[in-house]
């Protein structure tokens, strides 16, 4: 997961899911990622701590890459590019 700051300064599109369980993040995040383009960079914002296993399996079964895993102040940031 390098390359953080990079991905960090262009982000193509937003998902807010705070405050959603499982498996709503990974259900947005799906639906963002189906509307853009390959090489894009989607940003998600999450509060359940379980969505950290759940992008990482995520992007292994997608082959969508999982940039960056980052929490600041309860809320997880995840990064993924898309495919």
């Amino acid at each position: 997961m390098s390359g953080e700051s990079a991905a960090l300064d262009k982000v193509d599109a937003e998902v807010d899911a705070r405050g959603m369980n499982c498996p709503l993040p990974i259900l947005k995040a799906k639906k963002a990622l189906s509307a853009m383009q390959s090489g894009q960079v989607l940003r998600v914002l999450a509060t359940d701590h379980g969505s950290m296993r759940d992008f990482q399996a995520f992007a292994r079964q997608t082959g969508n890459e999982l940039v960056a895993q980052t929490e600041q102040a309860g809320v997880i940031s995840h990064l993924l590019r898309r495919r």
